[in-house]
């Protein structure tokens, strides 16, 4: 970072960091954690204010399908027009703040940044090199030819509303109400009238979450969440705080749906990933298949305390109507659905070669991440998670 810094077209600013060096990132866990603890979360790719690209995807292999060991789950929207303005003043604001700091305030800089900048640019020809031939390089490419081939009705012009945290959310005497987008995330949700559809990989609702549901559910609107399962969870420690919440989800009617670790990512048979642990990290939910939320937001205290969030609220039958049907016609294949039993006990149903299966503890998992899952269930930090 501090090589690219150095370019003259390249500009970075880290939001919230740790003090300089290694002796710094000790003295700020020691000290000033519950400043350090808060992190950017937002996710947002905009180019030439004309462009933007919205959703929950970070920026490395597995979340691009580039990996033989690991697939990730992702979706994103993209928005052209006036979102893309929205999003860039969006983007100004976290730019401008306080503790967005550029790379030299706190990193250690290079003696010689235009020899660093040199080796940058040999590791990147040497990467590029590398991957040109590769079946990755050429469904890139294809995906790309496709996407300019579309017509403009692959555009579905709608309504929306740009919603997230405030970076003032960063600093604790600052992140209140009014600096957070979870009070217009709980207006879109409690608007439902008939049906909501939750997908969180990270979901974690403490007792007032537990209570919005239960209310929606109590007055007629079919609750549906779904999440991962431990075997497909990429964050044992979430699991664990997710686990307790079940059965009174289940009490008062609401459905449950857990990923699969070997369900099917769209695109990760290019790099030959299909047989890899799969993981979902989408963050969307569906008001009624009339509107939409992608973002960054997870189901989780994290999200709705500590870190910041950003997505958009869609309005538009057509998106919300493909995005429901895709849900519906994965449940069965690429999910397990939890009951209780008649003795009150979680059970998970599945299908193997289109058989029903029942299974009485976490499918597909082992003995350690069960133990690993149930032992962070005793630890005191939900509030963390």
């Amino acid at each position: 970072m501090a090589a690219l810094d150095s370019h003259p077209n390249i500009e970075i600013r880290i939001f919230n960091p740790f003090y300089r060096g290694a002796a710094g990132r000790l003295w700020s866990g020691l000290t000033d954690l519950s400043r350090i603890n808060r992190r950017m979360h937002t996710k947002t790719f905009t180019v030439d204010n004309q462009v933007t690209v919205i959703g929950g995807r970070n920026i490395a292999d597995e979340y691009f399908g580039a990996r033989v060991d690991a697939k990730f789950g992702d979706l994103d929207v993209v928005g052209v027009g006036n979102i893309a303005k929205d999003v860039s003043g969006m983007f100004d604001r976290f730019w401008e703040h306080e503790t967005a700091l550029p790379v030299p305030a706190f990193a250690i800089m290079p003696d010689d940044p235009v020899a660093e900048l040199v080796t940058v640019r040999e590791r990147l020809a040497k990467s590029r090199e590398e991957i040109k031939d590769t079946k990755y390089a050429g469904a890139v490419v294809a995906k790309a030819l496709e996407f300019l081939n579309e017509d403009a009705d692959v555009l579905d012009w709608a309504p929306y509303q740009l919603v997230y945290d405030s970076p003032d959310k960063g600093i604790k005497s600052k992140a209140g109400p009014s600096a957070a987008i979870t009070p217009k995330l709980v207006e879109a949700l409690k608007s439902a009238e008939k049906e909501l559809i939750i997908l969180s990989p990270y979901f974690v609702p403490r007792k007032a979450g537990i209570e919005i549901f239960s209310e929606l559910q109590a007055r007629g609107v079919e609750v549906t969440i779904v999440t991962n399962s431990l075997a497909a969870n990429n964050q044992i420690t979430v699991h664990g705080g997710y686990a307790p919440s079940r059965k009174p989800l289940l009490e008062k009617g609401i459905q449950i749906y857990e990923v699969r670790p070997d369900a099917d990512i769209l695109g990760t048979e290019i790099v030959a990933a299909s047989g890899a642990k799969a993981t979902m990290h989408t963050k969307a939910f569906l008001v009624d298949r009339s509107k939409v939320f992608i973002g960054s937001f997870n189901f989780d205290p994290r999200s709705a305390n500590l870190n910041t969030e950003s997505g958009v609220i869609i309005h538009s039958g057509q998106m919300s109507s493909m995005f429901g049907d895709n849900v519906d016609a994965g449940l069965k294949a690429q999910t397990y659905e939890l009951f209780l039993y008649e003795d009150r006990k979680l059970r998970w149903r599945g299908f193997e070669d289109g058989r029903e299966v029942i299974y009485r503890k976490e499918p597909q998992s082992t003995w350690g991440q069960r133990f690993m899952a149930g032992f962070m269930r005793l630890m005191p930090i939900r509030g963390q998670l």
